[in-house]
Parts: structure tokens; C-alpha cells; sequence
């Protein structure tokens, strides 16, 4: 069962579509393993965006995902990066196409809602940031054998 780590950015909290984001995973069939509400130090903004450091949007980047709470989440079910990543639509919500989440709700590409790891590899190593193992629940749903 693969997990992928999702991140509600502060501008989907202030704009309150938690829920609705929420549900689009659950109704996928995808289950959820772990979910805390965070504000993000520099620090762990920092580690999270390694990847894009010396690039022009970098410190806009770390302002922005330390600017308010981040839901952080844990999802997990088969092909569960793609998945979601599917669900989320491209990262400039201009370009998404409807019926994603971006699609339906962001227009820029930085403030773009939501973060979802973009292979099995860094799913691992951005829940290892974010979540302790403990924070992480095991368990099966009962519709597990029709969904996934």
C-alpha cells in the first residue's frame, strides 16, 4: 500500500476548504493515516523546499508556507502518489482543468492550496518530516476489498 504525504497550504485553511478537499480523497477511496494541524517553522519550510534552494521563488515559497497553519496529511491506498497528484490538478491552478482541486480553486501557482509528493521516494522522506512514526495509524476500512 503506498502512502503520499499532502499538505494543506495556509491559503486553503484561511479560505476554509479543509473539508471539501477532505472529502475528495475519502470519496477517491484513499485512506487517511495521519492528519495534524501544524505552523511551520522556517526551519521545516526549509527542509521541505530543499529542492527548489537558490531558485527566485524559493524565499516566497517559505514566506508563504509559514505565513499560517498547514494541515499536513497521510494518505494511503494503491498508486496513491498519482492518485493524488491526479486529484490535485497542475500546479498552476490557472491551467488546471475543472473537476480537480486546483482546477476548481486556485488560480496562482504559488498559492496554489495544496502540496502532494510527487514520487513513492520523496512521499518517504517529506512524511519523514512531518509526521513522527507514532503520529502514523494502521488500520483497514471495511470497503477496502470494493475500493482499492
Amino acid at each position: 500500500m503506498q502512502q503520499t504525504l499532502i499538505l494543506l497550504k495556509p491559503d486553503c485553511v484561511q479560505r476554509r476548504l479543509i473539508g471539501n478537499v477532505i472529502q475528495r480523497f475519502e470519496q477517491k477511496g484513499l485512506r487517511l493515516a495521519g492528519l495534524k494541524l501544524v505552523q511551520s517553522s522556517k526551519e521545516l519550510a526549509e527542509k521541505h523546499y530543499a529542492v527548489h534552494k537558490g531558485k527566485p521563488f524559493y524565499d516566497s515559497l517559505l514566506s508563504f508556507l509559514t505565513s499560517g497553519p498547514t494541515v499536513a496529511m497521510v494518505w494511503e491506498g494503491r498508486e496513491a502518489v498519482a492518485v493524488c497528484r491526479n486529484l490535485m490538478g497542475v500546479t498552476d491552478g490557472a491551467k488546471a482543468p475543472p473537476g480537480t482541486i486546483r482546477g476548481d480553486h486556485a488560480l496562482s501557482v504559488q498559492n496554489n492550496l495544496i502540496h502532494g509528493s510527487d514520487s513513492a521516494e520523496n512521499a518517504a522522506l517529506e512524511i519523514a518530516l512531518w509526521f513522527k512514526p507514532d503520529e502514523l495509524v494502521r488500520s483497514s476500512m471495511a470497503d477496502g476489498s470494493w475500493v482499492g
